[in-house]
């Protein structure tokens, strides 16, 4: 472990920025010494709000990587990901990046290519992977106890809980439901399974309820899905059944579930209520269902107790692979992965037909 210190920026100071704030004073090892927003202004009263004594504050983020950083944060609105990721990694920041990784697949590409390019770092901000029972799922799916996976179901949602703004706007956006919360499901039973390639995707979408003034008040901007599913096909022949709502009349979409040729195993939500679902990592039981002695059974995984800050983990993890000289946590190139599917899923949706997924990496 090294004991040299890194000096970080915040850009973009919208609410998740605060988060990173307060998880970088956590690391005795990390000073923020600059932060930047493209509102002229917001930058120094953010700075002066969260006590940043010191701090340089900057109204764009070319200003901010131009100063002497290790790494940045990027908590902007979707639709600036990629330009600001390019710019960060050209200017030999190392980059933590909110969710989700681009607006499209074009921009996620460009964004792999420049990492490569300038052998940069590209983390992408995933915190519920940081929790032990992620962990302990994905174990038991790299264990083979399963046999060959060969279908697996995830997806979440809420009953009423669909944000606003910048969220609501295809061109900020990109997607809605998918990108938003979906991407949580995804990455959850994606890296339990290897982050596997889709090769194709047959997908609906709809915003019934976005688009109702009886239950969204900008109805009239709402241009992106509160609602998706999607049949997803892999290279290993594994397909991935996967579905997300913003609102519903329903309080779940029903577990995530992993079936294999040994036992099958399924993955409760903790919590009730109109927030609760497997997406955001809160997972309440595991059961892994098998034959014992030529008979069916069913056995309960025990869980992990933590109190941990999975946010806190996810920028700890981080600042300590840009001081240690370690690779991205969570890589670009894997959640490109992830953003070929949502634009699948969108493609699909669109045209009312199965398309193909193509990769070039």
């Amino acid at each position: 472990m090294s004991e040299r210190r890194i000096k970080v920026g915040i850009i973009g100071t919208g609410g998740i920025a605060r988060y990173h704030v307060m998880s970088y004073r956590k690391l005795p090892f990390v000073d923020i010494v600059a932060v930047a927003d493209v509102i002229p202004g917001r930058a120094r009263e953010f700075a002066e709000k969260e006590g940043l004594v010191g701090a340089g504050a900057y109204d764009s983020h070319t200003e901010l990587l131009a100063q002497d950083l290790d790494a940045v944060s990027i908590c902007t609105p979707n639709a600036s990901h990629h330009r600001t990721s390019v710019d960060a990694v050209r200017a030999g920041k190392k980059v933590l990046l909110e969710k989700p990784m681009s607006v499209t697949l074009e921009e996620a590409l460009d964004m792999v290519q420049t990492v490569k390019t300038h052998d940069g770092m590209l983390s992408i901000g995933f915190q519920p992977r940081y929790d032990p029972n992620m962990k302990l799922l994905q174990d038991i799916i790299q264990s083979g106890r399963l046999g060959n996976v060969y279908y697996a179901e995830t997806g979440g949602g809420r009953r009423r809980g669909m944000p606003g703004g910048t969220f609501i706007s295809k061109a900020l956006a990109g997607a809605g439901a998918m990108a938003d919360i979906g991407c949580y499901s995804l990455d959850m039973a994606l890296n339990t399974l290897g982050y596997p390639r889709p090769v194709s995707v047959s997908a609906f979408t709809s915003n019934h309820f976005g688009t109702n003034p009886l239950y969204h008040q900008e109805a009239s901007k709402f241009e992106v899905e509160d609602f998706g599913v999607a049949m997803v096909r892999f290279d290993n022949d594994l397909v991935l059944q996967f579905k997300i709502s913003w609102a519903m009349h329903m309080d779940t979409l029903g577990a995530t579930m992993f079936l294999g040729t040994d036992a099958g195993l399924k993955v409760t939500p903790a919590g009730s209520g109109p927030w609760s679902g497997v997406w955001d990592g809160a997972i309440g039981s595991m059961t892994l269902y098998h034959d014992d002695f030529g008979g069916h059974t069913s056995t309960a995984v025990p869980l992990i107790g933590h109190s941990l800050d999975l946010f806190f983990e996810k920028v700890r993890d981080f600042a300590e692979a840009v001081r240690d000289g370690r690779p991205a946590p969570i890589p670009a190139e894997q959640i490109l992965i992830q953003q070929a599917i949502i634009d699948g899923v969108l493609r699909s949706a669109d045209q009312r037909r199965e398309v193909e997924v193509k990769l070039p990496y």
